[in-house]
């Protein structure tokens, strides 16, 4: 079949527009950004996700020479949040502070919107702050094989206290429960700070705290840590052994975030993201920031946040369906 002129024509400007398309999209990604950056939050101005988006916003703002603007939509365990960032146009103006909510919610909910592994291009991870496992004063246990023994000797009695259904309290405690064989009852709150009150009170027998809500506690006496669920003891509590030292194997619970963007945005951005921001992670007024809420500066590759997230649902979705813990 022999092409005529105008069909020879028609294709040449045919290649001509998608060379110009490419190299249009190219500019602008080698130039990016080139207006404000929106950073959504899944809760409420003032906690500590927001707190750390805020500092690393700023100190990105500063580096990149446009406004980046923490925007809070909580609700839903975040997910509407998440809906609004994989619903965006995937050119780096719009991303997400990712949490274990975003883990957790794809076997917690059943009706989902969003896949994090498929909808979600992580980029770096900020930090993990790591649970403690915390007894009100008044509980005769001292450590976690007394504990473990109280709650096999009185089944059903002993309670612990979350900051919801679903959240990473709650499966904490959900977790304890599975690996020790200890049967124990779940009194969900709406947010950490109630249920944190309740703890110290002596209303529920215990509760697992994030460092970044419990330390200022701890020091003041008000709360008795006996384990820290991590791999290593905390700097701030170098008495306080790790759930392994005390005889639960394989038992690590933090609450961790980081920045991702919608799946298909453009790899140099990503790129450029993350080399930012594990700089702003290794600067010591950041570091120290960190610190003071408890937290640890995390940083790293996209695909070391991306294998992380992936583990975390795997993890999470044994002691969801164990547990049966389901929300609509």
């Amino acid at each position: 079949m022999r092409m005529t002129g105008t069909v020879y024509r028609m294709l040449a400007a045919a290649i001509i527009i998608t060379l110009a398309g490419a190299a249009a999209a190219a500019d602008d990604t080698a130039s990016y950004p080139t207006r404000p950056i929106t950073v959504v939050v899944g809760y409420p101005p003032g906690g500590a996700t927001d707190i750390i988006a805020r500092l690393v916003a700023t100190k990105l703002s500063q580096s990149l020479g446009q406004p980046v603007v923490v925007e809070n939509k909580p609700g839903a365990g975040s997910n509407i949040a998440t809906e609004q960032v994989v619903r965006a146009k995937p050119d780096g103006y719009t991303l997400l502070v990712e949490t274990i909510a975003n883990a957790t919610n794809m076997t917690v909910y059943k009706n989902i919107k969003y896949d994090s592994v498929r909808d979600l291009a992580p980029i770096v991870q900020f930090m993990s702050s790591p649970s403690i496992l915390c007894l009100a004063p008044s509980l005769e246990a001292i450590d976690v094989k007394s504990l473990i023994a109280l709650a096999k000797a009185q089944p059903g009695k002993l309670t612990f206290a979350s900051s919801g259904v679903g959240g990473s309290p709650h499966l904490a405690g959900e977790l304890l429960k599975l690996r020790a064989g200890i049967d124990m009852v779940h009194v969900p709150y709406k947010g950490a700070t109630p249920a944190l009150v309740d703890v110290i009170s002596g209303h529920v027998s215990m509760g697992f705290k994030t460092s970044l809500g419990a330390l200022e506690h701890i020091q003041a006496g008000k709360l008795r840590p006996i384990a820290v669920a991590y791999g290593k003891r905390l700097p701030e509590l170098p008495d306080v052994p790790t759930m392994a030292e005390a005889g639960l194997d394989d038992f690590e619970v933090s609450s961790w975030n980081g920045l991702a963007a919608p799946a298909g945005t453009p790899e140099p951005i990503i790129r450029k993201l993350n080399a930012e921001v594990n700089r702003i992670l290794s600067l010591p007024d950041v570091r120290d920031q960190l610190r003071t809420l408890g937290a640890q500066a995390v940083g790293g590759s996209p695909a070391a946040f991306a294998d992380y997230v992936k583990a975390e649902i795997a993890k999470w979705r044994e002691v969801i369906k164990v547990a049966g813990i389901s929300l609509d």
